[in-house]
């Protein structure tokens, strides 16, 4: 049985073009068994168990419960709060990314991506880190808020690259293919969406307008974050390929671009004025590029 929990991640795969989900070999349950030889594209579990005896082609993710793989991933092993145990017999193809949780690697275990694992339980371990530096106490308050904005950033930065990693790098690279047009498209997305927002705010004064103003917002949200870690991977990528002409891994490439933009924003003034182009950016290569699935959205066909 479908697990109704999972409303929200399904809405997010309605706005990225996912959707039917099993159309697009998509399986999505508390609990998963890939028996030896059954093959799948992607699994997906809230809570439960996955067992990977099999072969899955693109990713595994679980929020909470367990993932353990005796077989072959292709992609990606992301694990949210989960115990991840590969087998030695496991094969993955990409990376794999345990964010709190656990992460065992038996011997013999091939991975041939990169393994990122972030051991922190929740929140509060963080707060106690910050307290515990002596230096904390001198921390202008603004700049601990930064701090821990930047590692929620982090987390969903890793875990939108782990998910759609395909659409994140095609649209990274459609900025550089057309700059200009995504500026433009992204100012002028901006300055509509601000315009719907007033008007909606205005409508809301008498109730119409309280549904369209959520929607909006929900709608602004999800472009906001996934603008964000799509330039996180441009400048990662553009930063790495400067140094090496070797193709970094989609994970690498972000976390570096994540590094880059936030040691930027660090910095008064050309911070702000830095996040504000950024945003027109981000906006802009979302629309043209329909949350990275086409390369322009307004071509005539």
């Amino acid at each position: 049985m479908k697990n109704k929990r999972l409303i929200p991640l399904i809405v997010l795969f309605i706005f990225m073009g996912y959707m039917p989900l099993q159309g697009q070999g998509i399986v999505v349950q508390e609990d998963i068994l890939v028996a030896e030889d059954e093959v799948q594209d992607n699994v997906i579990a809230l809570g439960g168990d996955i067992l990977i005896k099999g072969k899955v082609n693109e990713g595994v993710v679980a929020f909470g419960g367990t993932i353990t793989v005796e077989g072959e991933v292709g992609e990606v092993v992301l694990g949210l709060g989960s115990q991840i145990t590969l087998r030695s017999s496991a094969i993955i193809r990409g990376d794999v990314v345990a964010l709190g949780g656990t992460l065992e690697k038996e011997p013999g275990t091939i991975v041939n991506g990169d393994t990122v694992y972030f051991k922190i339980e929740n929140f509060k371990d963080i707060l106690g880190f910050l307290s515990g530096v002596s230096f904390a106490p001198f921390i202008p308050f603004l700049i601990i808020i930064k701090l821990i904005t930047l590692f929620f950033w982090f987390i969903l930065a890793l875990a939108l690259t782990a998910i759609f990693p395909r659409q994140i790098s095609f649209a990274s690279s459609q900025i550089r293919k057309s700059f200009w047009p995504v500026f433009g498209t992204g100012l002028l997305g901006i300055i509509i969406f601000t315009g719907l927002i007033i008007f909606s705010a205005l409508l809301s004064l008498i109730l119409i307008g309280i549904p369209i103003l959520i929607v909006l917002i929900f709608i602004g949200v999800i472009i906001k974050i996934l603008s964000r870690v799509i330039l996180f991977f441009f400048f990662g990528e553009s930063l790495s390929k400067a140094f090496s002409r070797k193709q970094p891994s989609p994970l690498l490439a972000v976390i570096l671009g994540l590094i880059i933009v936030g040691f930027i924003g660090f910095i008064p003034v050309i911070g702000s004025l830095f996040s504000f182009v950024l945003s027109i950016i981000g906006w802009g290569v979302v629309i043209r590029t329909k949350f990275g699935t086409t390369e322009n959205w307004f071509r005539r066909k």
